[in-house]
């Protein structure tokens, strides 16, 4: 920038007395002075407009970046969901045993392995339940336990649903004269 120096200042007040004259001097000095603050107040609002603008250009770079990054996390989450699920498939394919499907399966030491007939609880509770609801009561004396093998359910201590069941009917007769 050029540089004024207060000999350049001096030098323009002299020529701006000769020429304007005393008297309209400190007229001119205001308008000038009105003049320069309208300079400097579109000066600072350009200032800030440019501040803002920038701000702005920022904030959606910095909204664009957030953005992106929340995207490469979720693919990176999924991605980590995904090969947790194969490896947890994978480990039940490895752990499932086939042999239990097959009739004649036998384990390492070449015993046969026996999958036990699993009895659903609510048969036997629904016997015991009607048995209490018609006043019949099972009649332990009369009733042969079956033969315990292994994977019956008396080897297990619950008796099928049709072991008293016979029973019933030949208890009834009986009470009745029949």
């Amino acid at each position: 920038m050029f540089d004024i120096g207060w000999s350049e200042l001096m030098i323009l007040g002299i020529v701006a007395l000769i020429v304007v004259g005393p008297k309209d001097l400190p007229i001119l000095l205001r308008t000038i002075g009105r003049y320069t603050g309208m300079l400097k107040k579109q000066a600072s609002e350009f200032r800030h407009q440019f501040d803002e603008a920038i701000r702005e250009a920022e904030l959606d770079q910095l909204k664009k970046d957030v953005t992106s990054f929340k995207d490469d996390m979720e693919s990176a989450v999924r991605d980590s969901a995904r090969s947790f699920n194969d490896e947890m498939d994978s480990a039940k394919r490895q752990l499932e045993i086939p042999e239990l499907d097959d009739p004649d399966a036998h384990d390492a030491n070449g015993i046969p392995i026996h999958r036990p007939a699993a009895q659903p609880a609510s048969t036997v509770t629904s016997v015991e339940n009607s048995r209490a609801a018609t006043g019949v009561a099972g009649d332990s004396s009369t009733a042969q336990p079956a033969p315990a093998s292994a994977g019956s359910d008396s080897a297990i201590g619950v008796a099928p649903p049709h072991a008293g069941a016979g029973n019933v009917g030949a208890d009834t007769a009986a009470k009745s004269g029949a």
